[in-house]
């Protein structure tokens, strides 16, 4: 199955080559206006796959007030938040948390908590079975690293505590919410099943300069 995984939009749509499965990973407009919306949709609806699955980011600000939902859950385009689907034999699940940390954009904290607790609370919802997670938030120590106004992991400790422990083991683990951190890591020492994806679009600076992940399963 061709997976392809893109996060951290801000606005910035790009060509997507099409396959089986598309993944974005939150913070899906540029200005979080209505307008910024309904681009993000006529994009998301022309590109070519067969099931399209995004969640929101701590910029996504409108759909944590509004409390979106797309009015049919079995077919594409779909919009998880703590909850899943399956598609060709795969249990997905999306969930949009982070924690806030200091430094952060004050107007950036949609779907934010501020300790690993609630987190924690958050991730015990996810299937112990689940196949592909998506989430904003990276794992704690992976492709989590700022670089303003100094390096620091950023990702959740309980996310990473979940999966080192084996409670659960996905295959495919994407998010991005850290620009800087783009990148991929196929099955770590700690996590021997799973490949985790930083698929952020944009840089530190805000700029569309890293290409979408392209994940073969």
């Amino acid at each position: 199955m061709i997976v392809d995984c893109i996060s951290d939009l801000h606005g910035y749509y790009p060509y997507m080559q099409g396959g089986d499965l598309l993944l974005i990973a939150g913070d899906l407009t540029a200005d979080d206006s209505i307008g910024g919306y309904i681009e993000f949709r006529s994009w998301l609806e022309n590109v070519d796959y067969r099931m399209k699955i995004f969640i929101a980011g701590n910029h996504d600000n409108r759909l944590e007030r509004e409390a979106y939902r797309e009015e049919r859950q079995d077919a594409s385009p779909i919009y998880l938040k703590d909850t899943g689907i399956d598609f060709e034999g795969f249990k997905i699940w999306g969930s949009p948390w982070t924690r806030t940390f200091i430094g952060q954009n004050p107007h950036a904290k949609a779907f934010a908590v501020d300790t690993e607790e609630e987190l924690a609370e958050k991730w015990a919802l996810i299937p112990k079975d689940v196949d592909i997670l998506v989430t904003h938030s990276p794992p704690e120590g992976i492709l989590d690293g700022t670089t303003w106004p100094k390096h620091r992991h950023v990702g959740s400790r309980t996310l990473y505590e979940l999966m080192y422990a084996g409670r659960i083991a996905p295959k495919l683990h994407v998010f991005g919410h850290i620009h800087e951190s783009y990148g991929m890591v196929p099955k770590l020492l700690d996590f021997p099943s799973t490949t985790c994806v930083n698929a952020s679009h944009v840089n530190r600076s805000y700029e569309p300069v890293n290409p979408p992940r392209r994940i073969i399963l």
